[in-house]
């Protein structure tokens, strides 16, 4: 099956929207990102998110304020605007034996950076991978309705993600964006693609000191292989 290179927006907004079915976990409190992380070790392929708060005046930002990792049950919303970027969520990030499907994954790193300098590794990028079956599309809306026939809603995007509580309408699009990811891989993979290559893994380094001259994001390589979301037994006892 060739997939459409194009979607135009009357027939995007015809198709069913894109749910999240599984159970939606708020980790706003150091003591539960434990357990979140060790749940997300025991898979070798999770969905990945970021949702940072809009600014609507020139010269304000804000940092990222929620960072979304999904198993194919579970999305775990780490507010990072609540909880600090610790160690155990960095080991994660830094698994090549997980690997996190998202789309403009390197944006995400970047800001992730701005928050806590760490080694970021096992990353794929839809965006990338996509165009290896002929899609011209980027946005993960278009690519989600092109390769899913499923449409993504973006109506909570400009919502405010550092709000003390986060509705839950925020919640089911932030798991949403997060779950969706995986999906979109691993129908990519059952056809065969435009462009024979290895799926491309992202990793970057940690960011320079002023001082030193900057290094970009490195693009790596891997053997295109399918996954199984969950590991096996003995992989989890590993």
């Amino acid at each position: 099956m060739a997939f459409e290179r194009t979607i135009d927006n009357e027939r995007l907004s015809a198709m069913e929207a894109a749910r999240f079915p599984g159970r939606i976990v708020i980790v706003d409190r150091d003591e539960l990102v434990e357990e979140a992380c060790n749940d997300l070790m025991r898979y070798s392929v999770i969905g990945f998110d970021t949702e940072t708060r809009p600014s609507f005046r020139a010269g304000v930002s804000y940092r990222v304020g929620l960072l979304q990792l999904s198993t194919p049950e579970v999305c775990y919303l780490f507010r990072l605007s609540h909880i600090r970027l610790s160690n155990k969520i960095l080991k994660v990030l830094g698994s090549r034996q997980v690997l996190k499907v998202g789309a403009d994954v390197t944006g995400d790193i970047r800001s992730l950076h701005a928050l806590r300098n760490f080694h970021a590794d096992g990353f794929v990028d839809l965006q990338v991978e996509a165009s290896r079956w002929g899609i011209e599309e980027k946005s993960l809306r278009k690519l989600s309705a092109i390769v899913l026939g499923m449409r993504v809603s973006k109506a909570q995007r400009l919502s405010n993600w550092e709000a003390e509580v986060l509705t839950d309408q925020q919640q089911e699009y932030a798991a949403t964006d997060a779950w969706v990811c995986p999906l979109i891989l691993e129908r990519l993979l059952a056809e065969p693609p435009v462009v024979e290559r290895d799926i491309t893994i992202i990793s970057s380094l940690p960011q320079p000191h002023p001082q030193q001259q900057s290094q970009p994001a490195k693009r790596r390589h891997h053997p295109r292989r399918r996954h199984d979301h969950r590991g096996t037994q003995q992989e989890k006892k590993a």
